[in-house]
C-alpha cells in the first residue's frame, strides 16, 4: 500500500511521535511511503532550531535521520513555514532574516505537494490539526 502521510502537530506533541512511530512501521510492513508533508505547526518537525530537553524524544531529530536514512520526500508547507520563522537558505536571503532552520533533506514547498501526494497514494493519513 502507498500511503501519503500529513502531520499538523508540532515536534513536542504525542501526535507528531505516533506519525513518526506509524510511517517507521509502515516501511518495515513493506509499504510505501509516497510523501511525508508537514504542515501548520507540524513545520516544527522539520526545523533544526528546535531544541528539545534532555529527557524528551528528540523528535526533530528523529524524523531527519528518518527521512535521511529512507530517502523519503519531505515536504515543509512553505506558508506555514515563513509564518513560524521556520526557512532554508533562500527563503531567509529574500526576507533578509538571519536564522536558517531548515535544510536537507526537507523541502519548503507549496499546498499543492499535499494534494498531489494524495492522488498518488492509496491512503492518505493525518496527524493532529482541528
Amino acid at each position: 500500500m502507498k500511503f501519503a502521510i500529513a502531520v499538523f502537530s508540532a515536534a513536542h506533541a504525542p501526535s507528531s511521535r505516533r506519525a513518526l512511530l506509524f510511517a517507521q512501521a509502515a516501511l518495515a510492513g513493506g509499504h510505501e511511503i509516497v510523501r511525508l508533508f508537514f504542515y501548520q505547526d507540524g513545520v516544527y518537525n522539520a526545523s533544526a532550531s528546535v531544541v528539545t530537553p534532555q529527557d524528551e524524544l528528540d523528535l526533530p531529530r528523529q524524523w531527519h535521520a528518518f527521512v535521511s536514512d529512507h530517502q523519503l520526500d519531505g515536504v515543509v508547507c512553505i506558508a506555514a513555514a515563513l509564518r513560524r520563522g521556520v526557512l532554508n537558505e533562500e527563503e531567509a536571503r529574500r526576507y533578509q532574516r538571519e536564522a536558517v532552520a531548515v535544510g536537507a533533506p526537507w523541502e519548503l514547498s507549496g499546498l499543492g505537494q499535499l494534494h498531489d501526494a494524495a492522488q498518488d497514494a492509496d491512503r492518505l493519513i493525518c496527524f493532529g490539526g482541528a
